[in-house]
């Protein structure tokens, strides 16, 4: 982990766009009038799971591996992921020659466990969800001496994914509301960091599962909960615990929180299909299907829905279809 947990400002942000840019364009920000039909409202979408590993994600793994030590380089990074993080680093590392190592739990998506693996990772099962594997990771890094990259508490990270903030912000003039899953959190994070940064009054309202809820609980409450289970099949927002670094920026800067639940969960990728045309994970798709249950709220406002990832298999997508 990072030897400081101090928050990223714009100028970091800023200045990873270097690292972001040198692998990927800028992600499409598109409006589907369908989409506004449907919810009465001006909604666009950022489409993160048009990146290169089919997530937001990717962002941050780039500015990290950048910035690497020498000595970090030659040892190689080990974290823990559900898939999206994990994509990110063995990307980022594998274009920069970097040894890396990823522990996922047992029974993981399949198709976010193969790109791993086919990016250059070494793969590992451990661990009955995210949180479990990443106490694994934690022993296993100390032992074999690798960098270990935590999934949130790393400013790189923020730093990182918060360029797709800076995307939203410059391209769109007076948003109203963004709408953004949250697991770790480090995509509201950026959210919430250029817009304090640049003065702007836009709500950004994190989203999550009503069967993963610790983060939510944690932010109405003020109160730092670990939740019992995360059995939610939108893994990106599987999370039982909240982190240092994320959960003080969102503490301070979200707006609301919206829970759904596995039904609204498998609603948003339903939209997603039907009115973009595009194939959403459940974490990907529930800033729309948050979109769909606030849309009361929401009628006459400019709306930004983040649609984090798209890296959903067809098995997983056959549980989320039998959901409704």
């Amino acid at each position: 982990m990072t030897a400081t947990l101090t928050p990223p400002t714009l100028d970091d942000i800023r200045a990873a766009r270097e690292n972001v840019y040198a692998a990927m364009a800028p992600s499409p920000l598109l409006k589907h009038p369908l989409v506004d039909e449907r919810l009465g409202c001006d909604v666009w979408v950022k489409h993160e799971n048009h990146n290169p590993t089919g997530a937001f994600k990717v962002r941050g793994g780039l500015r990290l591996v950048a910035r690497l030590g020498e000595a970090d380089r030659t040892r190689g990074v080990i974290s823990a992921t559900t898939g999206n993080h994990g994509q990110s680093i063995a990307f980022a590392a594998t274009r920069a020659g970097v040894p890396c190592t990823m522990v996922v739990p047992v029974g993981n998506n399949p198709s976010k466990t193969a790109l791993m693996r086919a990016f250059g990772a070494r793969v590992i099962e451990h661990g009955r969800d995210f949180d479990e594997s990443r106490e694994y990771v934690e022993d296993l890094a100390a032992r074999e001496g690798l960098r270990y990259v935590h999934s949130a508490n790393e400013p790189d990270l923020i730093a990182g994914v918060g360029t797709y903030a800076l995307e939203v912000f410059e391209a769109l003039k007076d948003v109203d509301t963004v709408l953004v899953p949250v697991g770790g959190g480090s995509g509201a994070c950026g959210l919430i960091t250029v817009r304090d940064a640049l003065g702007l009054k836009t709500r950004i309202i994190g989203v999550g599962a009503e069967r993963a809820d610790a983060v939510a609980r944690s932010w109405r409450t003020g109160t730092r909960v670990v939740g019992e289970s995360a059995d939610t099949l939108a893994e990106g927002v599987a999370t039982r615990v909240t982190f240092d670094l994320t959960f003080g920026i969102l503490q301070h800067g979200l707006s609301d929180f919206v829970s759904l639940s596995e039904e609204e969960l498998a609603g948003g990728i339903r939209l997603a299909l039907d009115l973009t045309h595009n194939l959403a994970e459940g974490a990907g798709a529930a800033s729309l299907a948050a979109a769909a249950k606030c849309a009361g709220s929401l009628r006459t406002q400019r709306v930004v829905c983040v649609m984090s990832g798209g890296n959903l298999d067809l098995a997983r997508l056959r549980r989320f279809m039998d959901v409704i």
